[in-house]
């Protein structure tokens, strides 16, 4: 029984090289900072808000870690791996995803801010899931800058 016991406890930790604390603080910040600028977006009643942004960040910060994980893993040396095309296929579709927020109405385009913000969300995400803090924070705060202060300025100057 004990050895049935170790043999699941060993296949839900994975083969990550990073300890399940690492996992979940990365995973749960991605969320945290993407939440910031989906709750902006949200509170000022755009298509994509909280929980869009939010499972943007934390899709982007899973595939990292996924990415991480399969280059930590031993493979014959037939397997090549390329933890860039991880970033590229996060930001392929994230740009598919924000470009359907975009229309063209009435000669005016909308949803431009929304569709940067969720493709921006998954930058902070894939950050945060590589565990570079300090540019997942950093353009947390310059994303809330943007388009929450500028906004504001934008208006008064209008």
């Amino acid at each position: 029984m004990m050895d049935i016991l170790n043999e699941l406890s060993a296949e839900i930790a994975g083969h990550s090289m990073l300890s399940w604390p690492v996992v979940f603080f990365r995973v749960a910040g991605a969320v945290i900072l993407s939440s910031l600028i989906g709750y902006e977006r949200e509170r000022r009643d755009h298509a994509a808000g909280l929980r869009t942004h939010m499972l943007v960040g934390l899709a982007a910060s899973c595939y990292c870690l996924l990415a991480l994980d399969l280059v930590g893993r031993d493979f014959d040396d037939d397997v090549r791996l390329d933890p860039l095309r991880m970033i590229e296929a996060v930001t392929g579709g994230v740009a598919f995803l924000a470009a359907g927020l975009i229309v063209f109405t009435r000669g005016e385009v909308k949803g431009l801010t929304t569709g940067a913000s969720l493709w921006l969300a998954a930058a902070i995400g894939t950050a945060a899931g590589l565990g570079v803090w300090l540019v997942a924070v950093l353009a947390t705060a310059l994303a809330l800058f943007i388009v929450g202060v500028l906004k504001s300025l934008e208006k008064r100057v209008d």
